[in-house]
């Protein structure tokens, strides 16, 4: 036996007993001759005691720091000017005898210390013995658990899918496999289950569910990896409704497992309405400041600057906060507007009058506003002027968010979700001069009789704290449906039996109504565990550029290998080694 206890388990109701402990030497003091060790694992630290007349001193003196050890001793209670706030504080263990079940060399770094995200994923062993990570991981674990119990307790069956699937473009890149017995071939690791588990609907499993691996070549950031983790799920039978108010359960209970309150009714926004009050489709409505329409306080103005966009058909749009301005501050704002398309910022504070730069020109305007709004002092309005509303609602919204988080970070805690709906079915491709689908093909559009521009989808998304964690849609069922949704993104029937052949072939033998959602579980437990990047709630992530720091993937493979898949490495590129040729 290694182990009669674990680390993070003594009380004060154990003292007297006789017990075995096994786990790392996180620290050691030595003080008047009397060794202290602190030894750690997943469940706690336990402090050990070992004085100079225990048999097990001599061993102790050769200890280092991760070393594994197991210990035999007594539990005595600790003095109480010595008790800490560690679980186990109110003991210590006296220890007679010690075993070094493996050496340790000094490591790059000692869990917990401040070093380089790089060199932590180099040595992911040694920062994963974090109590951070670990309780990360738990927290993970624990959300996983509680998924896995509400589906199945609403009856959806765990069905996997394949990994080794057929390209079809889905907007990244896929990660492509090339087939050894079938030359010149390729497999695609998905980037969802999407068409599977619709397949499974037409096949007669009524309520689906995975914790599907998606695979996704594409420029990476904070909350994104090139393989990550859905909970991928899919109804029959359902309306739109219906799934809206399961899920809203779902990611109570999720949450709820791991101590977070989610609203007990998600409101629902469409996202015209999003992006006119928040200029996002993923509001953090935390911090209020709605997006407001000033654009009736100006009309009369001979403000140059607004003039010109309001004879353009623009509009004056802005919010209303509380924060400290300076035209140092401003300045930066007005720097940070511009980077989203915006020629400048304008702003005024309410003091005992109305303070701003361009008082002298827009009083009378401002003057309106405070009237209007019932400014009290201290209020500050930014607001700018474009003639394109989605140029105008993107960077405000996004000055808005700004804000939030450097002056409200006290709503940092505070767990807002809501559902965005009624998105536009289809957007525009400058390059391609054509329309395209805004989530996928496989949506159900509302009505189709509409001009291209307005029509919409039934489609949703999840929002929590700014950040989308779930997105799904209605999906077609009726196989003429999808025939001219293929067309208007200009895919020809031959080109979608090509792609999608499999699929269309499915629909022809009778589909239920179907609709499904899937959730980035890797985006949920982060907001949970309350980490900026993803990398933290995932054992064994890639870097920024899509490296395993720890393996050293993507690595170069044995030219026998490349041979035997009838690959070869062109040096600066197939088309460098054809125009060289």
């Amino acid at each position: 036996m290694y182990r009669t206890h674990n680390c993070g388990e003594l009380r004060k109701k154990d003292v007297e007993k006789e017990v075995i402990l096994s786990g790392w030497v996180d620290r050691i003091r030595d003080l008047g001759g009397i060794k202290f060790i602190i030894l750690r694992d997943r469940y706690g630290k336990t402090q050990l005691v070992v004085n100079p007349n225990s048999p097990a001193y001599e061993i102790s003196q050769e200890l280092g720091r991760e070393w594994v050890i197991q210990v035999y001793g007594k539990v005595l209670e600790r003095p109480d000017e010595t008790k800490t706030e560690m679980v186990t504080g109110e003991i210590e263990v006296e220890v007679n005898k010690i075993k070094v079940l493996s050496k340790s060399d000094v490591p790059p770094f000692y869990p917990g210390e401040n070093v380089s995200e790089d060199l932590r994923l180099k040595y992911r062993y040694i920062d994963l013995r974090d109590e951070r990570m670990q309780k990360n991981l738990i927290i993970r674990h624990k959300m996983a658990q509680a998924a896995r119990e509400f589906l199945n307790k609403h009856d959806f069956l765990e069905v996997e899918t394949p990994y080794l699937t057929k390209s079809t473009p889905e907007g990244a890149r896929d990660f492509l496999v090339p087939s050894r017995l079938q030359k010149g071939k390729f497999y695609a690791l998905p980037q969802s289950p999407q068409l599977f588990k619709q397949i499974l609907m037409v096949s007669g499993f009524d309520r689906y569910y995975q914790f599907a691996r998606c695979f996704r070549d594409e420029d990476l950031r904070a909350d994104r990896q090139p393989e990550f983790t859905q909970i991928d799920i899919e109804m029959s039978f359902v309306k739109m409704d219906e799934i809206l108010d399961l899920m809203e359960s779902f990611a109570r209970f999720v949450f709820g497992k791991v101590g977070i309150k989610l609203p007990e009714k998600f409101d629902r926004l469409s996202y015209e309405e999003a992006m006119e009050l928040y200029g996002s489709d993923k509001p953090d409505r935390r911090y209020g400041m709605q997006l407001q329409d000033f654009t009736n306080y100006f009309v009369n103005t001979e403000f140059k600057v607004i003039k010109n966009v309001l004879e353009r058909s623009g509009s004056v749009k802005g919010f209303i906060t509380t924060i400290p301005i300076s035209r140092k501050i401003a300045s930066q704002f007005e720097e940070f507007v511009k980077q989203y398309g915006l020629g400048g910022l304008l702003w005024f504070k309410l003091d005992d009058e109305i303070v701003s730069p361009t008082a002298k020109f827009l009083k009378e305007s401002y003057k309106k506003i405070v009237k209007e709004y019932n400014l009290d002092k201290g209020s500050v309005v930014l607001l700018a002027a474009h003639e394109n509303r989605e140029i105008l609602n993107t960077a405000l919204g996004a000055l808005r968010l700004k804000v939030g988080k450097e002056y409200f970070n006290e709503l940092e805690k505070v767990f807002d979700a809501l559902w965005i709906v009624d998105f536009p079915f289809l957007e525009w491709n400058e390059e391609e001069s054509r329309f395209e689908a805004r989530h996928h093909p496989f949506t159900m559009p509302k009505n189709l009789e509409q001009k291209l521009e307005d029509i919409k989808a039934y489609a949703y998304d999840m929002i929590l704290n700014g950040m989308e964690i779930g997105g799904g849609s209605i999906r077609i069922h009726d196989s003429e449906v999808q025939k001219r949704v293929f067309e208007i993104i200009g895919l020809t029937e031959e080109e979608a039996n090509e792609k999608f052949g499999f699929f269309i072939s499915a629909l022809k033998y009778g589909v239920p109504p179907h609709g499904g959602i899937a959730f980035g579980f890797d985006r949920m437990v982060s907001i949970a565990a309350n980490v900026a990047s993803i990398r933290d709630v995932i054992a064994f992530p890639k870097t920024s550029s899509g490296i395993c720091q720890l393996t050293g993937a993507p690595s170069t493979v044995e030219e026998k290998q490349l041979k035997e898949l009838s690959i070869q490495i062109f040096k600066g590129g197939i088309e460098n080694e054809r125009n060289e040729s």
